[in-house]
């Protein structure tokens, strides 16, 4: 089967709502293909790496959360940027990203499907009053030790977290933004959790969790966003009785 690519974009911005957010980069189609779609590709990043991929299974389009077109990057077309819009336009592939979209659908967004693997209920949005927040509230069924958490995270993630000892002797309540969320820590603290699992960190993390008494747990950026993507792939593969392809690309950043 195949759907037509100006059908297969309606669907995501009905189900994703880009319209709704402010973001960093162009959400939809970023470079444009084939007509028709038969074989979707989704994956994290629209390295060449995923791209080659993607060509070798002779793919129709990519679905990914990080795209192009970033906001302040250099416009020119040359370097790893030339080669990747290369590849897709000399396989008539679409391209289609969804950032922050992707981070905050409830059910197959980044954050959801992460809550779900940890095992965490959700409880509300870490953006107190935004019925779209891109981070999440929650906690566990049972309360867990820092280290007791530590490996559930490597277990489910496939790799071992930075955890900042801070907070409470049992972890509880949560809170968790995928990616380069780190900042958020401040959410969490204001929020009273235990806790807060984001894919970065940097330097004043280690003092922000210290002193405000909580822990925070490092997963890893592209660790903690292997999920909304393949979710909303296998969503449209059913919807629209697609062949469809989740490639990861390790990245051990």
């Amino acid at each position: 089967m195949s759907v037509k690519t100006e059908e297969l974009i309606a669907a995501l911005d009905n189900l994703l709502e880009p319209g709704q957010f402010r973001d960093y980069a162009p959400n939809g189609l970023q470079v444009e293909g084939c007509p028709e779609v038969k074989r979707l590709v989704s994956g994290v990043t629209a390295s060449q790496a995923l791209l080659d991929a993607a060509v070798e299974w002779e793919a129709d389009a990519i679905l990914v959360h990080h795209g192009y077109f970033w906001k302040g990057e250099d416009a020119c077309i040359r370097g790893i940027k030339r080669k990747r819009l290369k590849t897709l336009l000399d396989h008539d592939i679409n391209l289609l990203a969804y950032h922050l979209p992707l981070d905050a659908h409830a059910t197959l967004g980044n954050n959801a499907r992460l809550g779900d693997l940890l095992g965490l209920k959700v409880t509300g949005g870490l953006e107190v009053g935004n019925p779209r927040s891109i981070g999440l509230v929650g906690e566990l069924e049972t309360a867990l030790t820092a280290q007791q958490l530590t490996q559930r995270i490597a277990t489910v993630l496939g790799r071992e977290p930075l955890h900042i000892d801070g907070g409470p002797e049992l972890i509880r309540t949560l809170g968790w933004c995928s990616g380069g969320a780190q900042g958020y820590i401040e959410k969490a603290v204001a929020l009273g959790l235990d806790a807060f699992i984001s894919g970065e960190v940097s330097e004043p993390t280690f003092h922000s969790a210290q002193e405000n008494g909580i822990h925070y747990f490092a997963a890893g950026h592209h660790a903690t966003e292997r999920y909304g993507a393949k979710a909303v792939g296998e969503y449209l593969a059913e919807a629209f009785a697609l062949e469809h392809r989740f490639i990861d690309i390790p990245n051990p950043v």
